[in-house]
């Protein structure tokens, strides 16, 4: 089983990025979801979760209004949207998985699988 984000980068602020996070070996259906953030020296921050029964997405305040989660059972793949992007978006982010069904969480202790992050950075 293998999580893995890509999609970051380099972008100016004011602008969006769609980041896409494939979850390998997983059946997603049984599966809720965070995102998250970590930048150097600081801890990882939960920016918003969907539980496995797609109740209504959990976004934290930082990102609530921005950014859009969705989850593609089908093809096993997750989705952050992010729009107006700002500098202090910079970090790297991350996916994660919990077999908890209806769990939505931005804790980190509440999952069980995370991918490999990838980095996005908002600077002109």
């Amino acid at each position: 089983v293998q999580l893995q984000a890509s999609g970051g980068g380099l972008v100016q602020p004011g602008g969006s990025l769609r980041l896409s996070c494939e979850a390998s070996g997983f059946t997603l259906d049984y599966y809720s979801v965070g995102w998250f953030r970590q930048t150097p020296g600081k801890e990882r921050e939960g920016i918003g979760c969907i539980s496995s029964g797609d109740e209504s997405p959990y976004y934290t305040d930082s990102v609530k209004g921005r950014f859009t989660m969705s989850r593609d059972n089908a093809k096993n793949m997750l989705y952050l949207q992010m729009n107006n992007l700002k500098p202090e978006d910079t970090a790297t982010y991350y996916c994660a998985l919990t077999s908890r069904i209806r769990l939505c969480t931005v804790l980190t202790g509440g999952y069980d699988y995370w991918g490999r992050g990838t980095l996005v950075t908002v600077s002109s």
